[in-house]
């Protein structure tokens, strides 16, 4: 029996995230873990383009669950036991595909993958169904959801059954079923625009953002740790830790910025902001991933170069940065304002070859924002005088 979701308001004041989709983060972490550690021990033993490869393919599945979850949770979650129940199988199914994760690095099987991946889809199948029967305003969207959600699952379940085996022929069949997941969104919300929160979406991206840089703090942790118990090249340990709070602390200060992220505008402004913070989710896992290769160069336990190691850390923090310019700065600067983040991503590409590597790039990244929020602060003064001048005409 299909039950009743009822619309929330999307103008609620002091609208939060709940301790249930708190808790679906707690379990998106463990998978996004999973992801990180294996990109790590991938690159540690100089198999890039592999861990690279299943790293994407596997953080894809994570992100993408979760951020159609989130989406629906910001129009629908009315608290209702239905709600909750099906939340509940939603979360079983991401901890099947964080196990699945750590399969898919070692074995290269996708069958815990797309167990979970599916378990948590029909979830949201029913979820979409319900909420068609509670808001008949939106009806033919939510129906468009659960149909399209469940025509590529039994995509996903045939192409493991028929096709699966690690080759260059699944992983071409793995990219249309992306750009099948990708698509079914923008054919729903042709029908209507569902009814999410607006600062309510800012703040679920903002605690996963939060999530994936844990994973670069952990590894600065860790990098501590070495310095004092191993007895070799202690100061580089503890300059790698030091670059790693640097680095961290300032893609959390440019994320976190005074203004919105997601001002009001059209259905593009929405999307390229939605689905772009993959690129941001990503890199901000990635970098942990490079963190750890570092100190496995300094600690003589990977097989790969010390330029290798740091790019393992510099392409993910330009990557990190040149995402925030795509869902954000490219439509909130102009002018020089609009290329301070894709400057700076391309000095962090050069760093991998300079003397003291992480400290230059800890260094470009504390300047971006410094920069940045001196120029936003100017930003958002001549906004207000422009208001000021517009409200006295």
């Amino acid at each position: 029996m299909i039950g009743r979701l009822t619309q929330r308001d999307p103008g609620e004041h002091h609208r939060v995230a709940t301790p249930l989709e708190l808790f679906i983060d707690l379990a998106s972490v463990i998978a996004i873990a999973a992801a990180a550690g294996g990109l790590h021990h991938q690159i540690a033993e100089g198999h890039v383009l592999t861990g690279l490869t299943i790293f994407a393919l596997g953080f894809f599945g994570v992100w993408w669950a979760w951020m159609n979850y989130t989406w629906f949770a910001s129009a629908y979650d009315d608290g209702s036991v239905a709600f909750r129940l099906a939340s509940f199988v939603f979360l079983t199914g991401s901890l099947v595909m964080s196990a699945g994760v750590t399969e898919f690095f070692d074995d290269r099987t996708l069958r815990l993958v797309v167990a979970g991946y599916v378990i948590m889809r029909l979830a949201m199948v029913y979820l979409w169904l319900a909420a068609s029967r509670g808001d008949h305003s939106h009806s033919t969207t939510c129906r468009r959801y659960a149909f399209g959600i469940a025509i590529m699952q039994v995509y996903w379940i045939l192409i493991l059954i028929v096709f699966w085996s690690w080759t260059p022929l699944m992983i071409g069949l793995y990219g249309v079923g992306i750009l099948g997941e990708l698509t079914v969104p923008i054919w729903a919300e042709r029908a209507s625009m569902t009814p999410w929160h607006r600062h309510h979406m800012m703040e679920r991206y903002g605690l996963l953002n939060i999530i994936v840089l844990g994973e670069a703090l952990l590894a600065t942790s860790v990098a501590f740790y070495a310095a004092m118990e191993h007895s070799g090249p202690t100061a580089e340990l503890l300059w790698t830790g030091l670059s790693g709070c640097l680095i961290a602390y300032s893609l959390w200060w440019l994320y976190f910025s005074r203004e919105d992220h997601l001002e009001h505008g059209g259905a593009r402004r929405f999307f390229t902001w939605g689905y772009g913070h993959i690129f941001v989710f990503a890199s901000g896992a990635a970098l942990g991933a490079g963190f750890g290769v570092v100190i496995d160069h300094l600690t003589h336990h990977a097989h790969i170069s010390a330029t290798g190691a740091h790019l393992a850390v510099a392409i993910p923090a330009a990557l990190y940065v040149a995402a925030l310019w795509l869902v954000r700065d490219q439509f909130y600067f102009s002018g020089g304002q609009h290329l301070i983040l894709p400057v700076s991503a391309v000095l962090c590409l050069v760093t991998p070859w300079l003397p003291g590597s992480l400290l230059w790039l800890a260094g470009i990244l504390v300047v971006t924002a410094a920069l940045r929020t001196h120029q936003a602060r100017i930003a958002v003064g001549r906004r207000r005088q422009g208001a000021s001048a517009s409200a006295t005409a």
